[in-house]
């Protein structure tokens, strides 16, 4: 497992693809070590790398639901996780995740732990259609929610990012100050928030 771990590390510098990086891997893998998820929901796919540690981590019976937009991304991720011992405990949907969480991440909820790692701009939208989808209590991770450092600077960000900037400090404030909703930002690399969910009872 190491040895393919490596291998996509090495192929993901060679072809500019975003996974995880080095100075957030540690972080990541140690709030995986501490959840030990059973059901999964990923948003990001990308060549398959967090998902594979995500499933080498894990539960001994996790199940992974991961969406990727690009074609050519599932493509490879899928070749990545067919060699590995986890194939039939990751299942790839390719398309929009704004439409793929109304549709075929419903069919595996509840999820005890969420990992979003896609367009930044759309986390929020992410989390309002991943809340009816997870257990009584969750963990949702969300990667690079500082974003190179704009999210929590005082200069204006340059103005291609400034949407996703503010759309991004919308979200850390919406997990921040949700009851429901207990979040730590995590520093480490592009900042990580972990987020622990607990579903508030109805009073009738």
């Amino acid at each position: 497992m190491e040895n393919l771990l490596a291998e996509m590390e090495q192929y993901a510098q060679e072809n500019h693809v975003p996974i995880i990086n080095e100075r957030g891997r540690a972080a990541f893998l140690r709030v995986l070590e501490e959840c030990r998820p059973r059901r999964v929901l990923e948003i990001g796919t990308a060549i398959g790398y967090s998902a594979l540690q995500i499933a080498h981590h894990g539960a001994e019976d996790v199940t992974i639901t991961t969406l990727e937009l690009s074609t050519d991304r599932s493509k490879t991720a899928q070749a990545y996780i067919d060699r590995s011992i986890y194939a039939e405990r990751i299942h790839i949907h390719t398309g929009d995740a704004a439409e793929l969480l109304t549709s075929a991440a419903p069919q595996a909820a509840p999820y005890d732990f969420v990992f979003i790692d896609a367009a930044k701009g759309q986390y929020l939208d992410y989390l309002r259609k991943v809340e009816p989808l997870l257990a009584d209590e969750a963990v949702i991770l969300a990667d690079n929610v500082l974003f190179r450092g704009y999210v929590r600077s005082a200069e204006k960000p340059p103005r291609r990012f400034r949407t996703i900037v503010k759309r991004l400090r919308e979200y850390i404030r919406v997990v921040t100050e949700t009851p429901g909703y207990a979040t730590e930002i995590l520093e480490n690399g592009d900042g990580l928030a972990v987020t622990r969910y607990q579903r508030l009872q109805k009073i009738d």
